[in-house]
Protein backbone atom coordinates (compact mmCIF):
# COMPACT_ATOMS: atom_id res chain seq x y z
CA UNK A 1 0.00 0.00 0.00
CA UNK A 2 1.38 3.38 -0.98
CA UNK A 3 1.79 6.20 1.50
CA UNK A 4 -0.87 8.90 1.14
CA UNK A 5 1.92 11.48 0.85
CA UNK A 6 3.33 9.78 -2.24
CA UNK A 7 3.48 11.95 -5.33
CA UNK A 8 0.82 10.96 -7.86
CA UNK A 9 1.93 10.70 -11.48
CA UNK A 10 -0.29 10.54 -14.52
CA UNK A 11 -0.08 7.36 -16.58
CA UNK A 12 1.61 9.28 -19.39
CA UNK A 13 4.20 10.89 -17.08
CA UNK A 14 4.91 7.55 -15.42
CA UNK A 15 5.48 5.87 -18.81
CA UNK A 16 7.79 8.71 -19.84
CA UNK A 17 9.80 8.35 -16.63
CA UNK A 18 10.04 4.57 -17.02
CA UNK A 19 11.40 5.08 -20.53
CA UNK A 20 13.90 7.65 -19.22
CA UNK A 21 15.14 5.15 -16.61
CA UNK A 22 15.49 2.46 -19.28
CA UNK A 23 17.38 4.88 -21.55
CA UNK A 24 19.71 5.87 -18.72
CA UNK A 25 20.56 2.26 -17.90
CA UNK A 26 21.12 1.50 -21.57
CA UNK A 27 23.35 4.51 -22.33
CA UNK A 28 25.19 5.00 -19.05
CA UNK A 29 25.47 1.47 -17.72
CA UNK A 30 25.19 -0.57 -20.92
CA UNK A 31 22.42 -2.61 -19.28
CA UNK A 32 19.07 -3.59 -20.71
CA UNK A 33 16.36 -2.90 -18.17
CA UNK A 34 12.81 -4.04 -18.79
CA UNK A 35 9.60 -2.19 -18.02
CA UNK A 36 9.15 -4.01 -14.70
CA UNK A 37 12.67 -3.26 -13.50
CA UNK A 38 12.38 0.40 -14.47
CA UNK A 39 8.94 0.63 -12.82
CA UNK A 40 10.34 -0.81 -9.59
CA UNK A 41 13.14 1.75 -9.60
CA UNK A 42 10.60 4.52 -10.19
CA UNK A 43 8.46 3.17 -7.32
CA UNK A 44 11.51 3.27 -5.05
CA UNK A 45 12.31 6.85 -6.07
CA UNK A 46 8.69 7.90 -5.50
CA UNK A 47 8.49 6.23 -2.11
CA UNK A 48 11.92 6.97 -0.66
CA UNK A 49 13.37 10.01 -2.45
CA UNK A 50 10.69 12.16 -4.08
CA UNK A 51 9.61 13.80 -0.82
CA UNK A 52 13.12 15.22 -0.33
CA UNK A 53 13.17 16.72 -3.84
CA UNK A 54 9.68 18.15 -3.31
CA UNK A 55 10.58 19.66 0.06
CA UNK A 56 13.74 21.19 -1.40
CA UNK A 57 11.67 22.74 -4.20
CA UNK A 58 9.25 24.22 -1.66
CA UNK A 59 12.15 25.59 0.37
CA UNK A 60 13.82 27.07 -2.72
CA UNK A 61 10.53 28.70 -3.81
CA UNK A 62 10.03 30.14 -0.33
CA UNK A 63 13.54 31.60 -0.29
CA UNK A 64 13.09 33.02 -3.80
CA UNK A 65 9.80 34.69 -2.86
CA UNK A 66 11.33 36.09 0.34
CA UNK A 67 14.19 37.58 -1.66
CA UNK A 68 11.75 39.16 -4.13
CA UNK A 69 9.64 40.61 -1.31
CA UNK A 70 12.75 42.23 0.16
CA UNK A 71 13.41 43.74 -3.28
CA UNK A 72 9.86 45.12 -3.37
CA UNK A 73 10.13 46.57 0.14
CA UNK A 74 13.37 48.26 -0.96
CA UNK A 75 11.28 50.39 -3.33
CA UNK A 76 9.59 52.18 -0.43
CA UNK A 77 10.28 55.92 -0.20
Amino acid sequence: MKNKNTIKLSKEKRELMINEIKTYFSKERDEDLGDLGAALILDFIEEKLAREFYNQGVSDAYQYMNDRMEDVLGLQK
